[in-house]
C-alpha cells in the first residue's frame, strides 16, 4: 500500500507553477500511459490556461485548492476547493480564475 499527501502535492506544484512556462505544472502521482487508470496532480496560477483539447477518456477534475473555469463549447462550469466536475466527452479548455491546485484523473477509453 502507498499512502500520498494531496495536500503536499498541491503546494509544491502550485510553487513550481510559479516559475513555470505556461504557468502551469503537472505530476503524474498514481497510473501512467500503460494503465487505464491516470491521477495527475497540476498547479496553476492564475489566468494560465490549458490549452482545448480532446478528452482521453472518462476523467474528473477534483479543485484541491482555489478556483478554475472549464469551458466545453458553449458550456461553463466554475469549481472551487472541495468540488469535483465530471470532465465533458468533448473538447474543452480549462482556466485558473485563483491560484489553484487539482486532481485530474482520467480512465482511458479502450
Amino acid at each position: 500500500m502507498q499512502k500520498i499527501s494531496l495536500e503536499a502535492l498541491a503546494r509544491q506544484q502550485l510553487e513550481k507553477a510559479v516559475t513555470a512556462g505556461g504557468g502551469h505544472t503537472a505530476d503524474t502521482v498514481y497510473g501512467g500511459h500503460e494503465k487505464v487508470l491516470r491521477q495527475t496532480v497540476i498547479g496553476m496560477i492564475q489566468g494560465s490556461h490549458l490549452a482545448e483539447h480532446a478528452n482521453p477518456g472518462e476523467a474528473t477534475v477534483q479543485v484541491l485548492r482555489g478556483r478554475v473555469r472549464l469551458l466545453a463549447g458553449e458550456v461553463v462550469w466554475e469549481g472551487r476547493a472541495g468540488d469535483l466536475i465530471i470532465v465533458p466527452n468533448s473538447r474543452h479548455s480549462l482556466e485558473a480564475l485563483e491560484d489553484s491546485a487539482l486532481l485530474l484523473t482520467v480512465a482511458k477509453l479502450p
